[in-house]
């Protein structure tokens, strides 16, 4: 997979970020979701860069990336040490400015990158999440009942790690598979590096520092800006699978429109991993929304 690809390592702070490029013309950052790495965009990242620069990273605690100690508050793992760490692969590479198209726990990171460093991200597309703040706000029991690892990953240490790393390949199939499409949606290359990253020596504590400061810290950052009346100012289009658990909850378009100011959007029809389910229809959407010129 993505053998046209250059693999190159960014360090920051001594963590080592590990990022992917190819393609010409306007710079555009793929950022991948929960459980998952880089590799879930290689049935779109060939197409996109033959219009695009496209980079592709791995977020800290996931796929070949570092995995930071833990904190108290779980900065570490928050959404603004990634972005952070987004800006200096970027610059890295050569970009003050860029484009994002981010998924999942991702597209949370792309939106505090948005929120932080207006002046450097011109557009982004938001695969299959609301706001963070609203979905915690808002939830149902439909919604524990679909997200239930929200509220186990987020639990006091040691016991979710511990759980985890008792099988982590059995907590992956289980989060990924009990979804609409089931584990049939995945390519087994792409799969198979899922399951070698989750691994990886301090995944597990990763993934539940993530979520920690997901329902901690972040919520913080998030609740500043909306007392702050600060809303995004860059073109937002989001997509959301309609066999989703996202869009079957939350009115998608109406939470983010009170957190930007340009938002477009719709349904696909798809689940969750809009990248890998359906991606003719998300190239079609990139396509469209980005600027390759």
């Amino acid at each position: 997979m993505l053998s046209s690809f250059a693999t190159e390592t960014v360090q920051r702070q001594g963590l080592a970020l590990h990022t992917r490029r190819a393609g010409q013309g306007p710079a555009l950052l793929l950022l991948h979701g929960h459980p998952q790495t880089h590799a879930m965009w290689h049935r779109v990242a060939e197409d996109l860069a033959q219009r695009f620069t496209v980079v592709m990273m791995d977020l800290r605690g996931y796929g070949d990336s570092g995995r930071p100690e833990p904190d108290a508050l779980h900065l570490n793992h928050s959404r603004r040490a990634m972005a952070l760490d987004a800006v200096a692969v970027m610059q890295h590479h050569g970009f003050e400015r860029f484009q994002v198209l981010a998924h999942d726990r991702g597209a949370r990171v792309a939106h505090r990158l948005a929120a932080d460093h207006e002046a450097r991200v011109e557009r982004l597309m938001l695969l299959d999440i609301a706001p963070t703040l609203a979905m915690y706000e808002q939830t149902s029991e439909a919604f524990a009942r679909a997200y239930w690892h929200w509220f186990f990953l987020i639990q006091p240490p040691p016991l979710p790690e511990a759980l985890i790393d008792s099988d982590p390949v059995r907590y992956l199939h289980n989060v990924m598979g009990k979804r609409h499409a089931g584990l049939a949606a995945f390519a087994p290359p792409a799969l198979a590096e899922y399951e070698r990253c989750i691994r990886r020596p301090g995944s597990a504590q990763s993934i539940c520092e993530d979520y920690r400061a997901s329902a901690g810290v972040d919520l913080e950052h998030d609740r500043s800006d909306v007392q702050a009346k600060r809303r995004l100012e860059q073109p937002l289009r989001v997509l959301w699978g309609d066999k989703g658990a996202v869009g079957a909850n939350f009115d998608v378009l109406g939470l983010w429109r009170e957190r930007a100011l340009t938002v477009s959007g719709r349904a696909l029809p798809c689940g969750h991993y809009i990248a890998e389910e359906a991606p003719a229809l998300l190239l079609q959407e990139a396509f469209e929304f980005f600027r390759s010129e």
